[in-house]
Order: C-alpha cells, then structure tokens, then sequence
C-alpha cells in the first residue's frame, strides 16, 4: 500500500491499511488489495469496522434494550397465553434508539453476535423472573427469542443458557428460540443437536425467515423445529402479488403436513389477514397486529392476544 504526497494522519493511515487487509483476506487471501477512498466496499468495511467499537462499548457501558412484539391466532381465536418476541435494539452516546439494521451486519461479521445474544438471554430471562414473581407471566405464556450462527457454534452456549434457565428459574417450555433458515442451514449438524437437546427440555423452536432459501423444505426434514415464520418478503404482498400468495400456501401446506405450525411475518394491512385466514397460517406478526413496544413489565401484560385489525 503507498500514499502520495497528500497528507494523512497516522490513524488515517492506519485505518485503510486494516481496511484493505481485511478485504483482501475476504477475497481470498494472497492478493494485494490497494485502497482507494472512494472504493465502494472498503468503504462499506470501513463502516463497519467503526461499528465494532461502537458495539462493544455499548456492550461494556450496558447500552442495549428489549422491545416485544405480539404473535397473534390468525383465525381469532383464544389460545392459553401470550405469545411475543424480543427483539434488540442499541442505544447511541445520547441515549438514542438505533436500529439492528445498523449494528447488527458488523455484530455478525466481527463474531459480536455471541456477545449480544447472551446479553438478550441474561437481560430477558431476568425480567421474566420478575413478571413470573409478580404473577404477570404465566407458565402457558411463550418468550421468542432470536439464536445467531455464531453462538450455535460456539461449544459454551448451551451451558450458558442452561445455566440461565437455572439462575432465573425460567421453565424451559416458557421460551421459543428463533433461528434464521440461513443460520440453521450454515451448520445444520450442530443446529439439529442444539435444538434437539433443548426440546427434551422443553423448549420449542422456530425455524425465521423460512422460504428465502432454495432448499428450505429438503433441510426442513432434518431440522426438529415447532414453528415455520414465513418469509415477509412473500407475506407482505401477497394480496396484490399471486406468485407471493402461492409461496405461501404451499410453505403453510407443507408445515402442516410435517406437523409445524406457522407464523406469517410483515403483516401490515387487513387484507393480507383475510388471505392469510382464507390458507389457515397459524399466527401473525407484524406492525399491523402490533408494533414493537419496550420490554417493561407492564408493557408485556398489556400487549393484546387479537390482531389490531379487522377481517378485510
């Protein structure tokens, strides 16, 4: 790497060589990656690697926070308990939300995933054993919490949450791990084991994002997994869009024929509901069932178990 007579400050310097570095290993190692500042993906890496830091000093100074969001019946009807999901979002220097859209694709190439997940696991299970103390979380109630890769491959992570489940006195059938269908697929050996282990105790699991991949129902065989979350990409549209709906159908059809139940994501207007009870999904998630509110304690007894919409 060379520099012209242009003048850079050493952390300047620095800063592309680690950029350039890290891209070529990317691309294969054993190359030569020269920097150029307007290259587009050292760009992008240089923005990411700025989130490293960012990530790990909000993990240090605690600034992450849970939201929830209902999971709802499609077809209306009652069920035992709640059913939502924790979702994690950081906080900024000025106490500012950000968005996981942000953090989390540096979280996930810097392996910070673990890091985070096992504060979404520790921060969760803490504030379940106060609502389940206080008599707001009942044992028929269900907590969906999300599960990278990384932490499925990491040897420790099951004594971890075990050790958890312990801590707290959760009941292992109260939680719902969510894992991606690319996570899953990435390393399905490992993935099965985990999941296979925690179902004897009494956990479910839901297999996220389910169709964006093109040999989703062929891995689904070897996946012990509860519940299907259908892909939003085809959820959202499938109103206007026939070849949406028609991935739909058949992804419900063939979860319930395995014995699954499903979940359709990005459910934003009622006219998406009525399909989606017309094809018997299961359950709805999305901003128009209910948007993410904060994780408090009464925040999660007051979530509703109905859709905020109506049949179309």
């Amino acid at each position: 790497m060379s520099f012209t007579s242009e003048s850079f400050a050493l952390a300047q310097v620095l800063s592309a060589a680690d950029s350039a570095c890290y891209m070529a290993k990317e691309k294969g190692r054993n190359r030569v990656q020269r920097y150029h500042a307007d290259d587009a993906d050292l760009s992008s890496r240089k923005g990411e690697m700025e989130w490293v830091g960012r990530i790990r000093n909000a993990l240090d100074q605690d600034r992450f926070c849970l939201y929830a969001q209902n999971i709802v019946p499609v077809a209306g009807s009652n069920i035992a308990g709640k059913h939502v999901e924790l979702l994690v979002r950081m906080l900024d220097e000025d106490g500012k939300l950000i968005s996981p859209s942000a953090f989390i694709p540096a979280a996930e190439r810097y392996n910070l995933m673990p890091a985070i997940d096992r504060w979404v696991i520790r921060t969760g299970f803490s504030r379940l054993a106060q609502l389940r103390h206080d008599g707001q979380w009942r044992t028929e109630d269900l907590c969906a919490i999300n599960l990278s890769a990384a932490s499925l491959g990491e040897e420790s992570t099951a004594d971890f949450i075990i050790e958890q489940f312990g801590k707290y006195a959760i009941p292992y059938s109260s939680i719902c791990f969510e894992l991606t269908e690319t996570a899953a697929i990435s390393i399905i050996a490992k993935a099965a084991q985990f999941m296979n282990t925690f179902r004897e105790l009494g956990c479910r699991f839901a297999l996220d994002d389910f169709g964006a991949g093109m040999s989703s129902f062929a891995y689904l065989k070897h996946l012990p997994v509860d519940l299907l979350k259908i892909d939003g990409s085809f959820v959202k549209d499938m109103a206007t869009d026939p070849i949406d709906a028609a991935m739909v159908e058949a992804i419900n059809h063939i979860g319930h024929v395995m014995g699954k139940q499903t979940i359709a994501e990005f459910v934003e207007n009622g006219e998406v509901l009525s399909e989606l009870q017309r094809m018997g999904v299961d359950f709805a998630q999305g901003y128009g069932i209910a948007k993410p509110v904060p994780f408090w304690l009464n925040n999660v007894v007051s979530l509703p178990n109905k859709p905020a919409l109506k049949w179309a």
